[in-house]
């Protein structure tokens, strides 16, 4: 049975048992696979069981997914390969708890796994994450911090000033037509 397992700290060791066609992996509840990391998109990507063969596809994430570092749409993920989905890498793990040997390319031997899943408490709602920052994410990382719009500001500041000066224009030919 192939499944996912976590290799970042903070959610080492956590892990989804692949057993449908399809399996979404996100930061929100209603995915099949929660990974409550901010740099996780709400809908990350999709997992798909094509026969034998599992293929990754992002779901327009923000941050990117990236098979052994190369960024991918939609690829095929071979066991031992790592998964990068923000900054959370994961692994394929074939067989019964045992992680799969890495590829020889791999710079780094594959991690040891517990043999069971470990349960994530509660993960963050859409409502939470609407109402703003949410309690034990560190939001002073400027890579995922909320950009501030100037456009918008400066298009206001025009306005007004456009608006003043029409209004000064009326005032002054009103004042004059007397």
């Amino acid at each position: 049975m192939a499944r996912l397992v976590v290799l970042s700290e903070g959610l080492k060791g956590t892990s989804h048992e692949l057993t449908v066609d399809s399996t979404t992996v996100g930061r929100v509840e209603d995915n099949a696979f929660q990974i409550p990391d901010v740099s996780v998109s709400s809908h990350h990507c999709e997992i798909l069981l094509k026969g034998a063969e599992v293929v990754v596809k992002d779901l327009n994430s923000t941050n990117g997914t990236y098979i052994d570092g190369s960024k991918v749409t939609e690829a095929s993920l071979k066991p031992g390969q790592t998964l990068r989905l923000g900054q959370v890498e994961l692994q394929l793990v074939v067989g019964e708890g045992a992680p799969a040997p890495a590829p020889a390319a791999a710079p780094k031997a594959a991690p040891s796994v517990p043999g069971q899943t470990v349960v994530v408490q509660r993960g963050v709602s859409l409502s939470e994450l609407e109402k703003g920052p949410v309690a034990g994410f560190d939001t002073a990382n400027a890579a995922f911090s909320k950009k501030s719009n100037q456009v918008n500001r400066y298009f206001l500041i025009g306005g007004v000033i456009i608006g003043i000066a029409i209004l000064a224009v009326i005032v002054f030919l009103v004042l004059t037509v007397k």
